[in-house]
C-alpha cells in the first residue's frame, strides 16, 4: 500500500502568511499625515493644504502587496484644544480610528518635537496598540547624520516596532515602510477586493476637493468657518456629470468674502476644483456652486450631522 505525503508548496506558505489589517495614520496636525496617505496608496484620497486640520474624517486607503492588504486610515489631528464641536468631533473619529485600528502609524515630522507630539504618543500608549514611528520631511535635513540622534531620543519616548524615516512629499523610503507595516499585521485573508482602493464615494471626493480649492484661495480669512455639501449629481449627454454644491458659511459677513467682487473668487474656486475632479475622477464634470449661511454650524451638533461629520 503506497501512502501520499503532501508537501507544502511555496504558494501554500505564502497564502498561510498573507496578512492583512487596519493601520490608523495619526500625529499631530499638519504633519504630513494626508500627504503620506496619498503617497503610499498611489493617488490622491485626502486633501492637502498648508493649514492645520484640514483633515475632517477617516478615510480609508488601500494598498494591497503581494502578501499583504493594508487598510490605511488617515485621520484628523489629534489636538487638545477643542473650542467648537467640531474640532471634538475631529478628534473622536481620530481617537476612535486608533481603537479600531490594528497597528498605528504615528507621523512627527524630522528634528521637531512638540508638546502636540506629546499628547499625541500618551493617545497611543493609552491605546495599546502597536505603533510604528514615522519620521517624515527627512528631505529637509542636511546632513543627513543629524537624523541619528532624534531617532535615537524618538525611540526612548515609546516602544515602537519600528522607526521609519521618510518623505511623503518625494514618496522616499515609502517600500521601506510599507513592509514594515505588513510584517507587523496580523495573519489574515484580505478584507476589500483587490481593486478597491477607498470606501468614500464620488460625492465624498467632490465635496473635499471643492473644499481644497476653498481653503487655497482663502488663506487666512475663513477656512474654518466652511463646509461643502454636494445637493445633486446628475449624468448629463455625453457621459458629463452635472453637480449642485452648496458652500456652507457660519456668519453673514463671510458670504461675500467666499463669493468676491462680482463673483471672481467662487469662479476661480469652480474652475480649479472642476478641472482637478475631471483628471482624478476621469470624467467630464459641470459643477454649479451656491454660497450659502447656516449660522454657527461648527458648533451645532445637528449641522455636523448633517453635513457627516458627527
Amino acid at each position: 500500500m503506497s501512502t501520499e505525503q503532501h508537501v507544502e508548496s511555496p504558494a501554500d506558505a505564502g497564502a498561510a502568511e498573507f496578512r492583512s489589517g487596519f493601520v490608523a495614520i495619526v500625529g499631530r496636525p499638519n504633519v504630513g499625515k494626508s500627504t503620506l496617505l496619498n503617497a503610499l496608496v498611489g493617488q490622491k484620497l485626502s486633501i492637502v493644504t498648508p493649514r492645520p486640520q484640514t483633515t475632517r474624517h477617516r478615510i480609508l486607503g488601500i494598498v494591497n502587496l503581494p502578501a499583504a492588504q493594508i487598510a490605511f486610515v488617515d485621520t484628523p489631528g489629534l489636538h487638545r484644544g477643542e473650542p467648537r464641536a467640531l474640532n471634538r468631533a475631529m478628534n473622536r473619529a481620530a481617537a476612535s480610528a486608533l481603537e479600531d485600528a490594528d497597528l498605528c502609524v504615528f507621523v512627527v515630522e524630522a528634528l521637531r518635537w512638540t508638546r502636540a507630539d506629546g499628547f499625541v504618543l500618551e493617545r497611543i500608549a493609552r491605546s495599546k496598540r502597536p505603533a510604528i514611528a514615522v519620521v517624515n520631511k527627512v528631505d529637509s535635513v542636511r546632513p543627513k547624520t543629524r537624523l541619528l540622534p532624534y531617532l535615537a531620543e524618538l525611540g526612548k519616548r515609546h516602544e515602537f516596532l519600528e522607526l521609519v524615516p521618510v518623505s511623503a512629499l518625494r514618496s522616499d523610503n515609502l517600500d521601506a515602510l510599507k513592509g514594515a507595516i505588513a510584517r507587523h499585521l496580523p495573519v489574515a485573508p484580505p478584507m476589500f477586493p483587490p481593486d478597491e482602493v477607498t470606501d468614500r464615494s464620488d460625492r465624498f471626493r467632490i465635496a473635499e476637493t471643492i473644499r481644497e480649492k476653498l481653503t487655497m484661495e482663502l488663506n487666512q480669512e475663513v477656512p474654518y468657518g466652511i463646509a461643502v455639501e454636494v445637493e445633486r449629481m446628475a449624468e448629463e449627454v455625453e457621459g458629463q456629470v452635472a453637480v449642485d454644491a452648496v458652500i456652507w458659511v457660519d456668519r453673514e459677513g463671510q458670504k461675500p468674502i467666499v463669493i468676491g467682487a462680482g463673483g471672481d473668487r467662487l469662479k476661480r474656486i469652480g474652475r480649479a476644483a472642476r478641472l482637478e475632479l475631471n483628471r482624478l475622477l476621469g470624467r467630464r464634470l459641470h459643477l454649479t456652486l451656491w454660497v450659502k449661511v447656516r449660522q454657527n454650524w461648527a458648533d451645532n451638533a445637528r449641522s455636523l450631522k448633517q453635513l457627516g461629520l458627527e
